[in-house]
């Protein structure tokens, strides 16, 4: 677990607005992107992270106009995924405002973008993203915003993108997605006990001890959490005062 561990909402986007689903699916509209990235930077969000989630599946580049829109409101570090194929859409969207880029399915069709793209623009810049869903003992990778199954094993494929020069990793539980009954801790610890790049939990997050729990059983070192913060059901404020109260270490919002 890192000393300091982030707090980051996720503005899964579609259309041009911020939308959430539960496991993948039933999307409902959660407001303009902009207005709700400035809001959570001034809540005091360590990151902000926007998925353009049917990018991949559309086959199209992520948004750029929505891009620059968030990333003129914002102070904070901002990752963007969605349609990533080549180094030229990573330039692109890092000269549009993004700090990071998350890489999912592309990073699975061709893992030389993962090796390419670090050594060009710095491991720090690029997060690969998994979306995985319990198969038997093991958890299988899914790609196109969850609607493909493929052959490979979430935690070795992990490995195998650390390797490749992948600076975090962004692991979401499909099974917990948008269900808020905490996330999938078990797939968490086991894979961080493999990693030495940072691990961000995303999937299931509906209550403050779900993040707590995140951190101290599931080992993460960020935890991501798109429905809470949208509906304003729990503030960022809050989940930073719980996690003090349990003796885990943010950063302040002063």
């Amino acid at each position: 677990m890192a000393l300091t561990v982030r707090i980051i909402p996720c503005l899964d986007v579609r259309g041009g607005r911020v939308v959430k689903g539960i496991n993948f699916k039933n999307i409902i509209d959660a407001g303009d992107p902009a207005e709700v990235a400035k809001r959570y930077d001034a809540e005091g969000a360590d990151e902000i992270c926007m998925l353009d989630i049917d990018a991949s599946y559309q086959e199209r580049s992520t948004t750029l106009t929505t891009v620059e829109a968030i990333a003129n409101q914002v102070f904070i570090p901002f990752t963007v995924g969605g349609g990533i194929k080549k180094l030229q859409d990573i330039e692109v969207l890092l000269k549009s405002g993004a700090d990071k880029v998350s890489i999912n399915t592309s990073a699975i069709l061709e893992p030389n973008l993962i090796q390419e793209a670090s050594k060009e623009f710095g491991s720090q810049c690029i997060v690969v993203a998994i979306d995985a869903k319990k198969d038997g003992d093991a958890w299988s990778v899914y790609t196109h915003g969850g609607k493909n199954k493929t052959e490979l094993n979430a935690i070795e494929w992990a490995k195998k993108v650390e390797g490749l020069g992948a600076g975090e990793i962004l692991m979401t539980s499909m099974d917990k997605d948008g269900t808020k009954t905490g996330y999938d801790n078990d797939l968490n610890k086991k894979l961080n006990s493999y990693l030495r790049i940072p691990l961000i939990a995303s999937g299931g997050a509906g209550q403050l001890s779900h993040l707590v729990d995140a951190i101290k059983i599931g080992n993460a070192d960020a935890v991501l959490a798109a429905s809470i913060f949208h509906y304003e059901e729990i503030s960022i404020a809050r989940v930073k005062e719980e996690l003090m109260k349990n003796n885990i270490s943010v950063r302040s919002n002063i």
